[in-house]
């Protein structure tokens, strides 16, 4: 047994909407970028969708029970804007509203903090058409809707995120194109970040006059260690560092982009405005940090845009590919601490996509590795927290396997199963040790 977290520390589970809830047309919701990248046939693996998912839009009672029996303290989900918002813009859809004033209710009488997340990826189509984040006119949609949920669900979401992984969105979405929208180029690259930003900042902006609770980021976060000595892999390993982990929070708490961006993107870096820059460094409440692994990087010119090649380690990966480190977890939440000040901070993701064995009838499903991730990872935080970080909650990602982006349902993330057939939902040991770790407030990691 160890020394308990401090009094009030949140423990949670982590969901996003495109991932879990399923009926994504349903009550007059409008059509996602998400909804129409996995509609486009050889972007998702196996064909699939999140056309129903965890059906988690029906069966939201269920799962909020579910949460009750695990001991969550908190629920991080997000918000469909397209759900809200069919159009992206005026036109509210009041239904889809009222999905998220039920759930936020049920929260709240379940004694359970809510944690609403404003944008996780999935941008109304309607919006994509007119350019999506390359738009500037991107911000003030952001901000507008934004301003609509805060009306409608501020008071009892008491946590607001305004973006989900910036960083995932801009290299996933538009310079290598394995996510939504697709796109492939180093021009648009730079820009789409740029305006979730300035979204960003209009959001917090617009939070300042009225709100009444938190409101910050989430970023994830990835040590770079240089593979060797070498000043090239040193070199690497900086750059990288300004891509993934910087590159956010830099404008935000310093008001200018980490000094190797323009380097890197050479022709394709633009010129913002200085005036963007003010705008964008609002002051936020917390900082969200999602962790997963770390990244051990060399020089590799083809490696694009950072020029940082990453050499896979010995050691246990998980079904995703990624090294099993929790050592880098301390070494993140300390590298915020140092860089940018004792801002909050929340674990807003941390968790792994093992091969979990099929249920057998009622039985709670066994799956040791992610167990051993999950204790090995908060004892990671608790030294962070030793060592004099303002860490005040954890989300294990995710609360059910669920629809993981273009690997559809082949990596299950969850600490409860889902037969995604059925929609039958399963304990996981990990779920069970987790509300031993939450009774216990860490005291039983």
């Amino acid at each position: 047994m160890g020394e308990p977290f401090p009094p009030g520390f949140l423990w949670g589970a982590a969901t996003a909407a495109y991932q879990i809830e399923g009926s994504p047309l349903a009550d007059g919701a409008g059509e996602s970028n998400w909804h129409r990248f996995a509609h486009t046939p050889g972007l998702v693996k196996g064909g699939d969708t999140g056309d129903v998912a965890c059906d988690h839009y029906r069966r939201w009672k269920d799962d909020v029970a579910l949460m009750r029996e695990i001991g969550l303290k908190a629920y991080r989900f997000s918000i469909s804007w397209s759900r809200v918002m069919p159009e992206g813009v005026r036109l509210v859809n009041e239904r889809g509203l009222d999905f998220y004033r039920r759930l936020v209710d049920t929260l709240d009488a379940a004694g359970i903090v809510p944690m609403a997340t404003l944008f996780h990826w999935d941008l109304p189509a309607a919006l994509e058409n007119r350019g999506g984040w390359l738009n500037r006119d991107s911000a003030n949609w952001f901000a507008d809707y934004a301003g609509v949920v805060f009306e409608a669900l501020d008071g009892g979401v008491r946590l607001w995120a305004t973006l989900n992984e910036p960083w995932v969105i801009t290299d996933g979405g538009y310079y290598h194109g394995i996510l939504a929208p697709g796109h492939r180029n180093a021009f648009e690259t730079p820009i789409a970040a740029h305006n979730l930003l300035r979204a960003h900042g209009a959001a917090v902006s617009s939070y300042r006059g009225h709100g009444r609770g938190a409101i910050g980021i989430v970023v994830n976060l990835a040590p770079k260690h240089p593979a060797t000595d070498s000043d090239e892999d040193r070199a690497a390993a900086r750059r990288g560092d300004a891509y993934m982990n910087r590159q956010f929070l830099d404008p935000i708490f310093r008001g200018r982009y980490p000094s190797e961006l323009p380097g890197m993107y050479g022709e394709a870096w633009p010129a913002f405005p200085d005036s963007d820059l003010d705008a964008v460094r609002v002051s936020v409440d917390f900082v969200g940090v999602n962790y997963y692994t770390r990244n051990v990087v060399r020089h590799d010119a083809k490696a694009r845009p950072d020029g940082a090649g990453v050499v896979r380690q010995q050691g246990l990966h998980t079904e995703m590919g990624w090294e099993v480190h929790p050592d880098g977890l301390y070494e993140t939440l300390c590298m915020v601490r140092d860089r940018y000040g004792a801002v909050p901070l929340y674990v807003t993701e941390n968790g792994a996509a093992f091969a979990d064995p099929e249920p057998t009838g009622d039985e709670i499903v066994e799956d040791p590795l992610r167990v051993a991730y999950l204790r090995d990872h908060l004892a990671a935080a608790r030294r962070a927290i030793a060592s004099g970080v303002d860490l005040r909650g954890y989300f294990v990602w995710s609360l059910l396997d669920n629809f993981e982006w273009a690997h559809g349902y082949s990596k299950r993330f969850g600490i409860v199963r889902v037969d995604f057939a059925t929609q039958k939902r399963t304990l996981k040991r990990s779920a069970a040790v987790y509300r031993e770790i939450i009774e216990s407030n860490g005291g039983a990691v």
